[in-house]
């Protein structure tokens, strides 16, 4: 289990489905969506859509993760139905590159499949840690899967973003033709480095000794796991603070580049955002990795909580691209902390031989709130006709996590 190949290329699916949640989720398709396909639509309309988007992909994946999670132990299907999501989300992502402008519809549709092929795909990803990383270290793995993913989403989308700012260089017609075609090679990017965890991680047989779908077994073990909620009390604990916590992460990653468009930020200084948390979240992460080990992850998370709080109510009243580039830093320092010691603490609460079953529940509670928190804020902005009203919505979920939080018991060191 503690080989340093397969820690590094389990890591490296981080490095590739990363450019999906940077280019295409954080940057490129909210920016592209407001100015290229939706342009017909209100900004209030523009803004309830996307998030309407976000929100029915998350509900599909929540319906999903638990059977398939379940399944994916039961029949040694892990690494193959990893394989499976990734497919979907690389073509669907690809397929982006072929959607003309105002044709909104279909840009949410395709978008909304590949956030399903990567939202579900990571159900597997998170379970296969338990098998890469003995506990002694596993905050240290889980941090340098999210390091590896800020690292390479970030030099990623730092080329799409040359692609965009001089699109004659690469030998294409405008900034149009540059995003469109940046969306295409992340599918790519996605697929390439995928490879070397299908290659050279291993799964171990199931006990039957052979790798199939068992729909009965995999019934079962869902019915067993919601008979026996009590002997699983921790983890359930600390499911319902997540679910609280990550929906306003979450809808922050995926809400935040729609937002400053709508104070009137120019899409280079959003750009210059994102791209500064990618390259201050990848050393962040690994710091936070050894701090996790030292101190224990229910600190780190704790402080990342309260930074994420002040970070949204500062972005209720900021006005400057000075200011918005200060938070981007700050999320910057926090954001891959709070993921990788979330995704390591919760593998220490959770019985093993269930891990992709539970990781399945992990990353249901995430996209439950998911579809909560995107909705909500394109809802308040709606209503109340402001996009600091909208964002100020978030703050309400990070206040009541920390309630919750409290009441996780942290396992002991092995």
């Amino acid at each position: 289990m503690n080989n340093p190949r397969n820690h590094y290329s389990w890591a490296l699916y981080d490095w590739a489905n990363s450019a999906f949640a940077t280019t295409v989720m954080a940057a490129f398709f909210p920016i592209f969506w407001s100015d290229y396909w939706s342009g017909d639509l209100s900004p209030e309309e523009s803004t309830f859509w996307l998030g309407a988007g976000n929100s029915i992909a998350s509900l599909v994946s929540v319906i999903l993760a638990p059977i398939f999670g379940a399944m994916a132990d039961a029949g040694g299907l892990r690494k193959r139905m990893l394989a499976a999501f990734a497919c979907i989300g690389t073509v669907a992502t690809a397929g982006l590159f072929l959607v003309e402008q105002g044709m909104w519809p279909i840009a949410i549709l395709l978008y909304g499949i590949a956030s399903v092929g990567f939202r579900s795909g990571n159900v597997f990803y998170d379970a296969l840690l338990v098998l890469v990383a003995p506990a002694s270290i596993r905050h240290r793995v889980s941090a340098l899967g999210f390091a590896l993913g800020y690292l390479g989403g970030g030099i990623l989308f730092l080329i799409n973003v040359a692609m965009t700012l001089k699109p004659a260089w690469f030998g294409l017609a405008d900034a149009a033709s540059a995003v469109r075609w940046s969306f295409l090679t992340v599918g790519v990017w996605w697929l390439v480095f995928s490879l070397p965890l299908f290659l050279w991680v291993d799964e171990p047989l199931p006990s039957g000794k052979r790798r199939r779908v068992d729909i009965a077994r995999t019934f079962a073990s869902l019915s067993h796991t919601f008979r026996h909620l009590s002997e699983y009390r921790a983890a359930w604990a600390f499911l319902f603070a997540y679910w609280l916590y990550i929906d306003g992460v979450d809808t922050i990653v995926v809400m935040a580049a729609d937002y400053g468009k709508k104070l009137g930020f120019e899409t280079t200084i959003l750009i210059g955002a994102i791209l500064m948390i990618q390259f201050i979240a990848f050393p962040a992460a690994l710091v936070f990795g050894r701090l996790g080990e030292r101190y224990g992850p229910k600190r780190g998370i704790w402080i990342a909580i309260v930074t994420y709080m002040g970070v949204t109510a500062y972005a209720c009243i900021m006005t400057s691209p000075v200011e918005l580039l200060v938070l981007a830093a700050i999320i910057g320092l926090v954001q891959g902390g709070i993921q990788s010691l979330s995704r390591s603490l919760f593998s220490l609460l959770i019985p093993q031989d269930k891990n992709a079953e539970f990781f399945g529940f992990y990353n249901v509670v995430g996209k439950a709130a998911a579809v909560i928190g995107p909705i909500l804020v394109g809802f308040v902005t709606l209503t109340s006709g402001s996009p600091r009203m909208g964002i100020a919505s978030i703050l309400i979920l990070f206040a009541l996590a920390l309630i919750f939080f409290k009441r996780v018991e942290e396992p002991r060191p092995h």
